[in-house]
C-alpha cells in the first residue's frame, strides 16, 4: 500500500510510525541522533530536523549518485515520490530513494565527507536501513551507492537476511510501544543523548528532586571516571616508553 503526499504531509506521516532512517537510530547506529530525539518527534515534542547543509547536499546529489549508479552498472532506476506502509504492521514505513527496474530491489543514495572510510562492505547504519526497506517492499536485494568526498564511488549490495530483520522488528516494536504508551526510553552515555539532554534541561530547574537510583548512578559515575584516568595515565605511559 502507498500514498503520495506533499512534503508537508509526508513530513507529518512520518510521525505516525518507523521509517528506513529511524531504524539505525533505534539500534543505536546512529551516532548523531539518540533513541531520546526519535522519541520527542515522534510524540510530536519536538520538531525533527529537516534541513541543514548535509541534508540539502544530499538532496541536491542524489539525482547525481543515482546516475552514476546506473552509468555503472548499466542498470536502470525509477523514483517512488510516497510512502509505503507494511500492510501488516502500520506503522512501519518506507520512503525509499529509488527501485531498481525490472528486479525486485531498490536503490539507496549516500553522499559522505571525504573522510569515509570503505572496508568493502556496506556500514552498519545503512545495512540497518535497506533492511528495514526490505522488509516492507518485500524484496531480496537492495543497493547502497555512496559518494565520498565528491571524488570517491561505493556501490554495495545488500541482500535480504531474515535473521536480522527479525531482530530489528523486535526493537522497532519495543520503540513504537514506548512511542505509543509516552514511556521515554532510556538515555545512554553516547554524544546524541549529551546532546539531546542538554536541549531538554539547559540550566537547573531550580528544584530539589527525589532520584531513587541516583547513588547508584554517582557511584557508576565514579567509578567510570576512575577507570578512564588510569586509561589515560597507561595510555601516557605508553606513548613516553615509545618516544624514548
Amino acid at each position: 500500500m502507498s500514498t503520495v503526499l506533499t512534503r508537508e504531509q509526508w513530513l507529518e506521516e512520518r510521525k505516525k510510525g518507523i521509517g528506513g532512517s529511524d531504524a539505525p537510530v533505534v539500534l543505536g547506529l546512529n551516532p548523531w541522533k539518540s533513541r531520546m530525539d526519535l522519541w520527542l518527534e515522534k510524540t510530536g515534542q519536538y520538531e525533527e530536523q529537516v534541513d541543514n547543509e548535509a541534508m540539502y547536499w544530499g538532496r541536491t546529489l542524489e539525482d547525481v549518485v543515482a546516475r552514476e549508479f546506473c552509468q555503472r552498472t548499466g542498470k536502470k532506476v525509477r523514483r517512488r515520490n510516497d510512502i509505503l506502509y507494511h500492510p501488516e504492521l502500520p506503522f512501519v514505513l518506507a520512503s525509499v530513494d529509488r527501485l531498481v527496474v525490472g528486479e525486485k530491489a531498490g536503490l539507496e543514495c549516500k553522499t559522505v565527507n571525504a573522510f569515509y572510510q570503505d572496508d568493502g562492505t556496506c556500514p552498519p547504519m545503512y545495512y540497518a536501513q535497506v533492511q528495514h526497506y526490505m522488509f516492507v517492499t518485500g524484496y531480496p536485494l537492495w543497493y547502497v551507492a555512496v559518494l565520498a568526498g565528491g571524488q570517491r564511488f561505493y556501490i554495495y549490495e545488500v541482500p535480504r537476511s531474515e535473521e536480522y530483520i527479525e531482530q530489528l522488528l523486535t526493537e522497532e516494536a519495543v520503540f513504537w510501544q514506548l512511542v505509543m504508551t509516552g514511556q521515554p526510553p532510556e538515555l545512554d552515555g553516547t554524544e546524541a543523548s549529551t546532546k539531546v539532554v542538554s536541549r531538554m534541561y539547559p540550566e537547573a530547574a531550580g528544584e530539589e528532586k527525589e532520584l531513587p537510583e541516583a547513588y547508584e548512578l554517582i557511584r557508576q559515575y565514579e567509578e567510570a571516571a576512575e577507570e578512564e584516568k588510569q586509561a589515560k595515565l597507561k595510555k601516557d605511559e605508553a606513548a613516553n616508553r615509545i618516544r624514548v
